[in-house]
């Protein structure tokens, strides 16, 4: 089956069916840093994958010198990051073909310096759920009160909030999940 067709309930890989035929990232952080250009970044760049994209985030070296306040700072770290980006642009295009090609993703890039960071071109993909009432009136009430200016929005904020406040929790489900995926991996062929 093409990409993204069902398998069963036993489909292979996290997910089941839904990345049944996506090939594994697993190695996505190693290979990156092995590929991109020395100097690029002060240490080895974060990677995070999921089902669509990957996101690649780097150190840019220190600012030198000195800064009339923090508004000016993050002014200059905001430049550096814009002009890293342009400098960089076509290289990270051919870095971002090769890696869409190996691992079937999208690829966005990012930089951090001081306390500034930036992400570009990063995507956002739809997600369909179905909310009975209860749900659709939280959100609802999220609208009305101008914290969100759709139900997406509403959606998209509450799923930021509990991945801020669940951090410790969400690492453990995804390291169970790991483990999980290591067994069905021994398991018998069906």
């Amino acid at each position: 089956m093409g990409r993204g067709g069902w398998q069963g309930a036993r489909g292979r890989g996290r997910g089941g069916w839904q990345q049944a035929d996506l090939p594994s990232a697993d190695d996505a952080g190693a290979w990156l840093t092995g590929r991109l250009p020395d100097g690029w970044f002060t240490e080895p760049p974060t990677v995070s994958v999921d089902r669509e994209e990957i996101i690649i985030v780097g150190e840019l070296p220190p600012l030198e010198g000195e800064f009339e306040d923090d508004a000016a700072r993050a002014a200059a770290e905001s430049g550096r990051i814009s002009r890293w980006r342009e400098d960089t642009r076509d290289e990270r295009i051919e870095i971002a073909r090769q890696a869409e090609h190996r691992y079937a993703r999208k690829v966005a890039w990012g930089a951090k310096l001081g306390s500034t960071e930036e992400l570009f071109t990063t995507i956002s993909a739809p997600v369909m759920t179905r909310l009975r009432q209860p749900e659709r009136l939280i959100l609802d009430t999220l609208v009305d009160a101008g914290v969100a200016r759709s139900r997406s929005e509403a959606l998209a904020w509450a799923v930021r909030l509990v991945g801020e406040h669940a951090d410790t929790w969400l690492g453990e489900l995804r390291e169970a999940m790991s483990k999980v995926d290591d067994l069905r991996a021994k398991g018998p062929e069906l």
